[in-house]
């Protein structure tokens, strides 16, 4: 058995860790300023926030469906959160549908890439 100490830093896990804790942050910030029109900047930004720690903790994990319904349930409680518990932000039914597929998407890369390497 490998002590925490001998264990190497990174990896899947340390992965998972970085893109969890990115997420909370974009997610969870009390005020957001933009001074830039924001219209699909923000969308792009859901998707991606939602797609990588999915991949990310699936693959830490091994298992894509404990992710897929973790950040499924994650994406509408968040924007729920936005908009009762922040004040300053605001929560989105279409971030909602974005973060979903920003899961989808997360999912299908790591179901899709190993049988497009095999193919």
């Amino acid at each position: 058995m490998t002590s925490l100490r001998e264990r190497p830093v990174g990896g899947p896990v340390g992965f998972a860790v970085v893109a969890v804790v990115v997420q909370l942050l974009v997610l969870y910030w009390p005020v957001v300023t933009v001074d830039v029109p924001v219209s699909w900047t923000d969308k792009v930004v859901h998707l991606v926030v939602f797609a990588v720690p999915t991949y990310a903790v699936a693959r830490a994990l091994g298992s894509v469906r404990t992710a897929v319904l973790v950040f499924a349930l994650h994406a509408p409680l968040s924007e729920a959160a936005q908009h009762f518990l922040l004040p300053g932000r605001s929560g989105d039914a279409w971030d909602v549908v974005v973060d979903l597929t920003g899961v989808a998407l997360g999912a299908a890369a790591l179901v899709v890439g190993p049988l497009l390497r095999r193919w």
